[in-house]
């Protein structure tokens, strides 16, 4: 974890990073906690952006003065019509909001800075409705955003924006995030909100794409804006469970992280193994090899047949390996698969061994096998089928160790 963090620290530092908070987030008790790592990050060279959420808060106070609340339901999100009688109760909601994050930042000896960043327009007449005070953002302000950040504030952006006569507007803090995203040039946006059932995936943009067309995920509008954020260039966009201690570090230091990513750069990749990588491919089998799942291999054994073995990277971090042996007769032996044990959900495994099918296709084989001892069932689930010796390669054959009686699974290619 310590080697993770500060492959990541000297990787982001100095960059920008807008986070989009939803307003429950700021009533869980552990909201201090994470305005305080919030904090940190500044203090540790991180461009920190905090573009608040207040929905919820909105409608409490616009109920509380008596005020309607309605939306106009749109293939996006519904809007928001905000009459000319609500919208000084919007600003004071928005900015009581936004002051919630100036007062823990302040504990935390960090300077902020709440400031009208967005120019404003009117959304205008949606489906024949007069859409009122709620507005869409026309210009982020990036002079003044830049200044504040140079001096190593953090500014905050609620969801307000003016026009150039200085009309207010409601605009969504999505949006906000988004075009500040843009306008920036953020590396990363984080949307941080208050829900349950958040899973650690990561995502390319065209997966994301694929699951907001089934329809099936529960956080479907997160993921519309994290595929916005990821067309206009943002490389990485987080969704998180706020409440959970820890949240933005947990995601941010390490290869696992703890919520949803989609990631329009390079995540994951599988290479050739190099000499460097000998104590890292040795310390994911040494589990493996101390249970007899695999056999036991040195450094000098795996060097001699370096280019065998492949590697599956996670972030400049080894992640998973295996190795496809040529033992002639059209025939490949796929062996030494090992991955890390925390990353069992993200099927590093069947990666593994799928890049060594594809290798012995273009190698021009056509059968691999393995021999195992144990993963007899983890093969089938691949694919592959129980085989007798006799139908090894000649070579295999001569060396097979009949003491460890090892299993036969074969897949033709």
């Amino acid at each position: 974890m310590i080697r993770e963090v500060f492959h990541y620290q000297s990787r982001f530092e100095g960059s920008t990073m807008v986070f989009k908070i939803d307003f429950p987030v700021t009533e869980d008790p552990g909201f201090p906690g994470l305005v305080k790592d919030l904090a940190l990050l500044a203090k540790t060279g991180f461009k920190v952006i905090i573009v608040p959420g207040a929905k919820e808060h909105i409608d409490t106070v616009l109920k509380q003065h008596g005020i309607e609340i309605s939306y106009i339901p749109t293939d996006d999100m519904p809007v928001r019509i905000t009459a000319s009688q609500a919208i000084s109760y919007v600003e004071m909601a928005a900015f009581n909001v936004a002051s919630r994050f100036m007062t823990f930042l302040s504990g935390s000896r960090v300077d902020a800075l709440i400031g009208n960043f967005v120019r404003a327009r009117g959304l205008g007449v949606i489906n024949g409705t007069d859409t009122g005070h709620t507005g869409t953002v026309d210009k982020i302000y990036t002079e003044s955003l830049a200044r504040v950040l140079n001096l190593g504030m953090i500014p905050i952006l609620p969801c307000i924006g003016w026009s150039p006569s200085g009309k207010p507007y409601n605009v969504p803090s999505g949006e906000i995030a988004l075009e500040v995203c843009k306008a920036l040039g953020a590396i990363k946006l984080f949307i941080i909100e208050a829900r349950d059932g958040i899973k650690v995936t990561r995502f390319t943009p065209q997966e994301a794409q694929e699951l907001i067309d089934s329809n099936t995920s529960d956080i479907q509008q997160e993921l519309k804006l994290a595929l916005k954020a990821s067309k206009a260039g943002v490389h990485r966009v987080h969704i998180i469970d706020g409440r959970e201690e820890g949240a933005v570090l947990k995601e941010l230091y390490s290869n696992l992280g703890i919520g949803t990513m989609i990631y329009a750069d390079e995540y994951d990749s599988i290479r050739q193994l190099h000499s460097r990588d000998l104590p890292d491919i040795l310390r994911l089998m040494e589990p493996l090899m101390q249970k007899g799942i695999l056999i036991r291999r040195n450094p000098e054994q795996i060097q001699e047949k370096k280019a065998d073995y492949s590697v599956l990277e996670i972030d400049g971090s080894i992640r998973a390996c295996g190795a496809l042996r040529d033992w002639g007769e059209s025939q490949g032996e796929i062996a030494a698969v090992a991955t890390d044990p925390n990353y069992t959900d993200l099927g590093l495994g069947r990666k593994i061994v799928g890049y060594l099918i594809e290798k012995a296709k273009k190698t021009g084989m056509r059968r691999v096998f393995v021999l195992t001892t144990q993963s007899q069932d983890w093969f089938e689930s691949l694919g592959f089928k129980e085989a007798n010796v006799d139908t090894l390669p000649e070579q295999k054959r001569k060396v097979y160790d009949q003491n460890r009686n090892s299993k036969i699974f074969a897949l033709a290619i």
